[in-house]
């Protein structure tokens, strides 16, 4: 049943796809750009999160 829903899910996101596609025309390789460099940024922002809190709990005492 997961695997059914699963699929249905794929598909639905595909349809979207398709027609998100359709509608931007010429415009699609812009918005295509944009949305993988948004995702880039939060994803690299979040990694130096995780880094400067993962050095920051490793300080001894006293140190800054």
């Amino acid at each position: 049943m997961t695997t059914l829903l699963r699929i249905a899910g794929l598909g639905l996101v595909l349809v979207v796809a398709l027609l998100f596609a359709v509608f931007v025309g010429d415009q699609g390789p812009w918005y295509f750009a944009w949305v993988v460099g948004t995702v880039m940024i939060v994803l690299i922002a979040g990694a130096g999160a995780i880094l400067f809190d993962s050095q920051t709990d490793n300080t001894p005492e006293g140190e800054v």
